[in-house]
């Protein structure tokens, strides 16, 4: 009794009482209105969904090009020189942790719901800009394009806009360690608990809210549809609640209470797996096609990469791009709060040009194979009867689509028995480190919330994410992206126009620095993995 009255002490000693009362409401409200009339939910939300593509497409499409051309601009820049730390401080982890732990958060569980699934779509229903009849050649092609479109270089980005400046006033100049640190720029780090900075962490909650129940939604589909379609294990609506919401509350309890170094241990296996798999099913399966095919969709990803980045189909309805690259950049604008704010978190001590250098040619090129794999062998299974891949996404939904593929394969059951192990642990990083984010989110920057407060979000998230895919399945969870990601959409435009004003004052610091030492950038940007393999929590 003693120890549980202490958590609850400190539960309630450490929270922002605002942003974790509004955010706490909100979530709470949205689950009582799901449960109580989930059709109905789900109806309004594809609604308000609608209306935010059809009219405001160009504040998606445009805020991600935005962000992909300042990031270039800070990675090849003399912006790129500057530390997330004082002068002489050495990166905190090792490279290998560092990238393993900004990619198991960064690109969550989603890579492994649409690595097999959304080339094939594409295949069935091709993108207007590729122009192909579906089911050719060229429609393959197109298909694996766009794929590796939406999971390229822009979708790391926003992460990066969020995380820059709060890890340069954090570490540079001791500035708390919330989303609303980003603003500073502007208000000043004294200004920090004002009316504005308690509103983007408000908004910060809502986003993250938004692509916490998104992804925990889509694995979640993704590990029930396994259970049936490997064991002939089906759950109704109560059991899809009852199983999401308990393997949510777990999964946290079990890492909260697990050893120390936890995710970062985690995500190490976690890549393992991931990139263990992706050579078996390229060795075993259609190299050949995944190459040739994969070669060519590689170099029109790089060729047409501005054509598909500005395209909003505006000659047409728009509803593929509202459906698709609306839904992939909203929602990685609603993971940008929780992805920044960690990734800020481990970038200490690194310089700018490292950081994003990290997520635009690191995870971009660990991305591209798995998706060139996983799409060109689906697609291939598909063309030549190998595998009615089509045909099962028709009958249990799409995120059926890595178990025939994996079935096709030599030892297919053990291949599939692996891909679900992976689906398990990639649940397991997103239940974990997104319920911390939003921990830190509400009790003021603490980077260890307690544990009553991530079991309260672990809950409610794995409970919204579960009535989600009742409600509504795939187009719900679309429409929960679409709408929470669009307030941070706006909210990055502040944050870059933040950067370019702080950023600027420094940059005759660095000229300075750069005439007396010629060297001072070089070793900054060599600093990073020989000084420090140490993975401290």
């Amino acid at each position: 009794m003693r120890m549980g009255g202490e958590s609850l002490k400190r539960f309630v000693d450490e929270l922002d009482s605002v942003v974790f009362g509004v955010g706490f409401s909100v979530s709470l409200v949205a689950i009582l209105v799901f449960f109580l009339n989930p059709d109905a939910s789900a109806d309004r939300m594809g609604q308000i969904n609608e209306y935010l593509w059809t009219e405001f497409m160009w504040v998606y499409i445009g805020t991600m090009f935005l962000m992909v051309t300042f990031s270039l601009w800070l990675m090849f820049g003399r912006w790129g020189n500057i530390k997330l730390g004082k002068p002489n401080e050495e990166p905190e982890f090792g490279l290998l942790s560092f990238f393993s732990m900004m990619f198991s958060a960064g690109i969550a569980a989603g890579i492994v719901f649409w690595g097999p699934a959304e080339a094939l779509a594409h295949y069935e229903t091709v993108p207007p800009l590729i122009g192909a009849e579906a089911g050719t050649p060229g429609a393959a092609v197109g298909a694996i394009q766009y794929t590796l479109f939406h999971w390229g270089i822009s979708y790391w980005v926003p992460y990066l806009i969020v995380a820059l400046p709060i890890a340069y006033y954090a570490f540079r100049k001791d500035a708390p360690m919330r989303v609303s640190t980003l603003i500073a720029p502007f208000v000043g780090i004294d200004n920090l608990d004002g009316f504005w900075a308690k509103t983007i962490d408000v908004l910060a909650v809502f986003a993250t809210i938004g692509g916490i129940a998104t992804t925990l939604g889509f694995v979640g589909r993704q590990f029930l549809t396994g259970l049936q379609y490997m064991a002939g294990v089906s759950l109704g609506d109560a059991g899809t609640v009852v199983v999401i919401t308990g393997l949510t509350v777990a999964f946290t309890v079990s890492v909260t209470l697990g050893v120390k170094k936890g995710i970062a241990r985690v995500s190490l296996f976690n890549m393992a797996v991931f990139a263990g798999l992706a050579v078996v099913t390229f060795l075993l399966g259609p190299t050949n096609y995944i190459m040739n095919t994969g070669l060519q969709a590689v170099g029109s990803y790089f060729g047409e990469f501005l054509s598909m980045s500005l395209y909003t189909n505006a000659t047409g309805t728009g509803e593929w791009v509202g459906n698709w690259t609306v839904f992939y950049w909203a929602w990685v604008f609603s993971w940008a709060p929780f992805g920044g704010l960690f990734v800020a978190r481990i970038s200490k001590g690194r310089t700018i040009r490292q950081v994003v250098a990290t997520a635009l040619i690191g995870a971009t090129a660990s991305t591209i194979p798995w998706f060139l794999t996983m799409g060109g062998s689906a697609i291939f299974f598909e063309r030549n009867n190998i595998a009615p891949m089509l045909q099962m996404v028709d009958q249990y939904g799409v995120s059926v689509s890595g178990f025939p593929l994996f079935g096709a394969l030599p030892f297919g059951g053990v291949l599939s028995a692996v891909f679900m192990l992976l689906v398990v642990t990639f649940f397991v990083t997103s239940a974990d480190s997104s319920t911390l984010a939003l921990g830190m989110l509400t009790t003021g920057g603490k980077e260890h919330p307690s544990t009553v407060n991530r079991l309260i979000w672990s809950g409610l998230m794995g409970g919204l994410a579960s009535l989600l895919i009742v409600g509504g399945g795939i187009d719900a969870l679309r429409s929960s992206a679409i709408i929470t990601g669009f307030p941070f959409a706006l909210i990055s435009i502040v944050a870059i126009a933040g950067m370019a004003w702080e950023f600027q004052s420094v940059s005759p610091l660095l000229s300075s620095d750069q005439d007396q030492s010629p060297s001072v950038a070089q070793s900054d940007d060599a600093a990073p993995v020989a000084s420090s393999t140490t993975d401290d929590d």
